[in-house]
């Protein structure tokens, strides 16, 4: 039974579970020390050079469990310490180069940072290299290899530099917090703060005070999450924790659909805004298009703001596959309705540390929202939603989405849409790909997961979202 794609999500989920553990025993802070020791135990390395630098870098993972670097408004941070495994990277000059005479390599550069040696082998200067890419293009046996780092890779929008001592550094003026760089990083050496401590408190908090309710809202993307387990038993899990009422975000999702559907059919165009890294983006790389994001919140907000003024003493914790969504309830308008954020990583974590295994459980039943509101959990589910909301509300729109799957097809289209050449009415923007299923915060990435939350969303009791929104009512 596994429960992570990879080791380094395993890594993360034990420093989250240690610490975790001990804030329920009301340890901390003096049990800090103790827990680098019990991840690393013994004196044989397993990953680095030794078990002292090790801990150390548990030490700066603990840091990051208690919400890392206050001074810091990004979620997402480097542990520089554990960012040393990398090569530089950039353009290298492979085995594969036959000292050629033509140095087509050499007459294309303009910077004069290709060289030869005495066997008439290209060398590329670092000092002088720009890395345009020119040489690759033009070498004919293709020789010249750009190798990019894999965070860098993964950030899609430069917001990765290398530091002066070759550490990774995130510009938080570019980054949208989407936390591809975490996932990417095969040695865990950037990561996102965890709010798994004010969690904590919360909980505990709502055990000791009977008229405080702890509502968990859970993102429609759980369906294919936990696939040692039943949903059902997820859902007990969550009650075993402490929460009072477990509730589908996605029926915030349903709400979305709705008013937004409104909100397009009177404007005649529409970016969404039900993913905070999406809207992100928009703010920083395309300003002059803010005024065609849908005003709509989220669904996370929706559903949270529906309950906190329903609910006298609600605290309201969401849960979801999304770093981005860390960043998204630290906004002025959004923190009166939502007062913390877990990942699923982060949950699987709580579980543990309290013991619980929910495979043990019996099945509560999870059912608030529809088909189309569970199906925004993948790229083009949320346009689907809105065609259906269209539908039911006999509004008469000739609806043109443009469902971008990843940050790349994002920036295509608002590309497109800046220079009057988008053909749609709708652009429906998920940074990740995949859609939220494609999440940092995910514990298992893939193709099986888009089949999982159809097959979920096919389970909905209420098929319209006018059934779902009726209980609201």
């Amino acid at each position: 039974m596994r429960k992570f794609d990879t080791k380094v999500q395993y890594l993360k989920y034990k420093v989250l579970r240690e610490v975790a553990k001990e804030a329920w025993a009301d340890r901390l802070p003096q049990s800090l020390l103790d827990i680098p020791k019990v991840i690393i135990p013994g004196k044989v390395p397993t990953m680095r050079c030794c078990v002292y630098k090790e801990r150390a870098i548990v030490s700066e993972r603990i840091k990051l469990a208690m919400g890392g670097n206050k001074e810091n408004p990004n979620v997402i941070e480097v542990i520089d310490i554990a960012c040393d495994e990398c090569p530089i990277g950039g353009y290298e000059v492979t085995n594969a180069c036959r000292g050629c005479l033509a140095n087509r390599c050499e007459d294309v550069c303009k910077f004069g940072a290709i060289v030869f040696d005495h066997n008439h082998v290209a060398h590329i200067d670092k000092s002088k290299c720009k890395e345009c890419g020119a040489c690759s293009k033009v070498c004919p046996y293709s020789a010249i290899r750009n190798f990019k780092r894999p965070c860098e890779t993964a950030c899609k929008i430069k917001a990765i530099s290398m530091g002066e001592e070759n550490q990774a550094c995130i510009n938080n003026d570019k980054c949208i917090s989407c936390g591809a760089c975490v996932y990417a990083c095969p040695f865990g050496a950037i990561n996102d703060k965890s709010f798994i401590l004010d969690v904590v408190d919360i909980l505990k908090e709502g055990k000791k005070n009977n008229e405080f309710k702890v509502y968990a809202i859970v993102a429609p993307s759980i369906s294919s999450q936990f696939s040692y387990a039943k949903l059902g038993q997820v859902i007990t899990g969550l009650r075993e924790l402490g929460f009072h009422t477990v509730i589908e975000a996605a029926l915030g999702a349903d709400m979305v659909a709705k008013s937004e559907s409104q909100e397009l059919a009177e404007k005649g165009f529409l970016t969404s805004s039900c993913c905070p890294a999406f809207v992100m983006f928009i703010d920083k790389y395309y300003p002059e298009l803010k005024p065609l994001v849908s005003h709509n919140y989220s669904p996370m907000t929706a559903i949270s703001k529906y309950i906190k003024e329903h609910e006298k003493n609600a605290k309201i914790i969401f849960i979801g596959p999304c770093t981005a969504k860390k960043m998204e309830f630290q906004r002025e308008e959004v923190k009166p309705y939502v007062d913390s954020v877990l990942t699923f990583e982060e949950l699987q974590a709580l579980f543990d540390s309290k013991a619980i295994d929910i495979t043990l459980l019996e099945e509560n039943l999870l059912d608030n929202a529809s088909y189309f509101g569970r199906i925004f959990a993948r790229s083009g589910g949320l346009s689907d939603a809105v065609a259906e909301a269209l539908k039911e509300q006999n509004i008469d729109f000739d609806l043109k989405p443009c469902a971008c799957d990843g940050i790349e097809e994002c920036k295509l289209a608002l590309l497109k849409k800046k220079n009057g050449k988008l053909d749609a009415n709708f652009i429906e923007g998920m940074a990740c790909v995949g859609g939220c299923i494609g999440g940092a915060g995910c514990l298992t990435h893939g193709e099986k997961n888009k089949a999982e939350v159809d097959k979920y969303g096919r389970e909905a009791f209420e098929k319209t979202i006018e059934d779902a929104l009726a209980i609201l009512q």
